[in-house]
């Protein structure tokens, strides 16, 4: 199984918001997820973001794949 650690979209037409979710890479963007561990929220200035890093960690070390956006998004909320 490839799980991969990435965006869920959310939120109205032209209003964004985004769930950080891990889910098997054969599902749908939107559809079946494993866990939930974050938000993200591009529409706020600054952007909004909130990420359980232990629940993060957890994922990558047991083998899951962060997106480029998630990997970006993991790094500047680490950085706080």
């Amino acid at each position: 199984m490839a799980v991969k650690i990435r965006l869920r979209r959310m939120g109205a037409k032209k209003a964004p918001f985004y769930r950080i979710v891990v889910a098997d890479s054969r599902y749908p963007r939107d559809g079946r997820f494993i866990e939930e561990i974050g938000t993200y929220d591009p529409t706020r200035e600054p952007s909004v973001i909130n990420v359980d890093l232990e629940k993060a960690n957890k994922w990558i070390a047991t083998g899951a794949q962060p997106t480029d956006t998630v990997k970006k998004i993991l790094k500047v909320a680490s950085e706080k």
